[in-house]
């Protein structure tokens, strides 16, 4: 795991970084707050089987709050929530919460586009996001959210989304775009974004640093063998979009299980 050690000014705070745990699970650590995204901390969920190195579960135990931008099963696992304990403060979709209480979880805060919760120094805004988030078979129906996470910097964190116009248009400047790129099917489908679009919301947005995700993860079981392309090519076509699209942006790809230090405060 790189750059697990680094410390931002000398001040005893841990650096500001981002670990990409693999597909959306992503941990985001600013001003010492740590957020883990859509955990998915199992080999398996449902039909899907992961094909990288397990989770480090040393790396993703103990955030300060999990943040769920939908209730598909990929992203909303109750058996990786339960590894975090039924105490973890939980953000998620308005629509989600009773169905969460009623399975255990006992700290859960509903939240709509444009809502702003707290977590120690950070202020968590619920951003729009264009996706069918309800949970199938049979689930409660929740809209879907990215979140931008504001502390000494400004991370945003997409979820599942297509492109579209006033994607995260709050900040005057945005430190890291967390922006998916491919999926886990033979086909998108709509409400996603492939490298192309995903390069140009890059383009849309202007952060200092992207780094694509919801890729190179899971993959149907019994899949690999005729879709192993699928688990490597897509943050590659994506960082030759931005090359022509936006190539004042910084990419940063990410296997999963790697990390990255953000900008010192001296950079900021």
């Amino acid at each position: 795991m790189a750059d697990q050690t680094a410390a931002a000014g000398g001040e005893g705070i841990p650096a500001d970084r981002i670990v990409f745990l693999g597909h959306a699970t992503i941990l985001i650590e600013v001003g010492g707050v740590r957020l883990l995204t859509d955990p998915l901390l199992r080999a398996r969920v449902a039909h899907l089987r992961r094909h990288t190195a397990p989770v480090d579960l040393s790396v993703s135990a103990r955030p300060d709050a999990a943040l769920i931008s939908h209730l598909h099963h990929d992203h909303l696992d109750l058996a990786s929530l339960r590894l975090l304990g039924s105490d973890m403060p939980l953000l998620v979709p308005v629509g989600a919460g009773a169905w969460l209480r009623r399975r255990g979880f006992e700290t859960v805060t509903e939240m709509r586009v444009g809502e702003v919760a707290r977590v120690g120094a950070v202020a968590i805004t619920a951003m729009e996001a264009r996706h069918d988030g309800r949970r199938y078979p049979g689930g409660p129906r929740a809209e879907a959210l990215g979140y931008l996470v504001g502390g000494r910097q400004e991370v945003y964190f997409a979820g599942d989304t297509e492109l579209f116009e006033g994607m995260c248009s709050g900040p005057l400047r945005l430190d890291v775009a967390l922006l998916p790129v491919a999926g886990w099917g033979r086909k998108l489908g709509p409400g996603h974004m492939d490298p192309l679009d995903a390069a140009r919301a890059v383009r849309l947005l202007k952060p200092r640093v992207a780094i694509p995700m919801h890729w190179g993860t899971l993959l149907p079981i019994g899949t690999r063998s005729r879709h192993r392309a699928r688990l490597a090519d897509p943050p590659q076509l994506f960082a030759r979009h931005v090359g022509q699209l936006a190539p004042e942006v910084e990419v940063r790809v990410l296997a999963p299980g790697q990390a990255t230090t953000l900008f010192p405060p001296d950079r900021l």
